[in-house]
């Protein structure tokens, strides 16, 4: 309401003027008349234009201005008759085109202007550069990824495209309870992150409308970005792997961290059902290791001591096979 009683107000204002200093007849009030209405289309028109965007095109704007005139300055400095008679009938129509190409140029990079922050991009050797980390939406929902920043193990900056967020959203809106439990419990993931003080977490507004699997344009990204991946997707990790760009995933990180055991050392293992095998008990620890016992399976349901007598690394994980003691 405010706002359109401002533009009343720019309507009368104008008309005013047009008739009393430009002509006292139709042709003032006209003329005063389109002006108000040609500011008031172009507040509508500025409305909905994101801030970011109009403020790149002013920097576009003055630094095309900028660059024409230095054009045209280095042109005529030459001193040569046919560039300077070129000049003269085309300068305006050059300028106009630099101020034009920066505006375009500045509106187009402008996500990519704002990652250029000194929390994100480091001066020097490529080497000393810290890469920037896209999350995915699995290892949000997944929720490790909180604790390990919290233990400074792993440092920002984080990458979290917008298109990712919008697949959250969409599953925090689902009809499927465990779906809709996993996307919100992912949103407060997010924000922890944000809340991390010395972690620096951004939202990038690129997205590649081209593509509609999310994994294809989290690879995209990162080979435009030169980043990392971090994720728990195991079907991403290898694509993504195939296409050169570096994962990180977090299921591969805590198979490293689990403790390994050699062959004669001494476990206290709760045999919890029967192997595959005949004879066999199975027990886990508490990282979620699997145990084989040999000749456990009359044990189950009973806590035992067992020696270990070799271990296998599986895709799965890792298996401790022993014996009772």
């Amino acid at each position: 309401m405010t706002l359109w009683i401002i533009r009343s107000i720019i309507v009368v204002a104008l008309t005013s003027i047009g008739y009393f200093h430009i002509a006292g007849n139709i042709r003032g009030i006209l003329t005063g008349f389109a002006v108000s209405c040609a500011i008031i289309a172009l507040e509508l028109l500025i409305s909905r234009i994101k801030l970011d965007t109009l403020v790149a095109s002013g920097i576009g704007a003055v630094l095309g201005f900028v660059t024409g005139n230095l054009v045209e300055y280095g042109l005529l400095s030459l001193d040569n008759d046919a560039i300077s008679e070129i000049m003269g009938k085309y300068s305006l129509l050059v300028k106009s085109a630099i101020v034009v190409t920066g505006i375009l140029v500045a509106v187009r990079k402008k996500e990519e202007v704002d990652l250029l922050d000194k929390d994100i991009l480091r001066r020097g050797s490529g080497k000393n550069q810290e890469q920037m980390k896209i999350l995915d939406t699995s290892i949000i929902i997944d929720g490790r990824i909180a604790d390990i920043c919290e233990t400074k193990f792993l440092m920002g900056p984080l990458i979290i495209p917008q298109f990712v967020l919008a697949e959250m959203q969409k599953l925090a809106d689902s009809a499927d309870t465990n779906k809709r439990t996993r996307a919100r419990r992912g949103l407060e993931i997010l924000h922890r992150l944000q809340e991390e003080s010395d972690l620096l977490v951004k939202v990038y507004d690129k997205d590649y409308p081209e593509w509609k699997d999310v994994d294809t344009k989290l690879v995209a990204l990162a080979k435009e970005m030169n980043g990392l991946i971090l994720t728990t997707d195991f079907n991403l990790n290898k694509i993504a792997t195939l296409q050169g760009v570096i994962v990180l995933n977090i299921n591969d990180l805590a198979s490293a961290l689990k403790p390994i055991f050699l062959p004669g050392e001494m476990l206290n293992v709760y045999v919890v059902k029967e192997g595959k095998e005949r004879d066999q008990g199975v027990g886990y620890l508490d990282d979620g290791t699997m145990i084989v016992i040999e000749e456990g399976r009359k044990f189950v349901g009973r806590k035992i001591d067992v020696v270990v007598t070799s271990m296998l690394q599986t895709s799965a994980g890792r298996m401790i096979f022993t014996r009772p003691k």
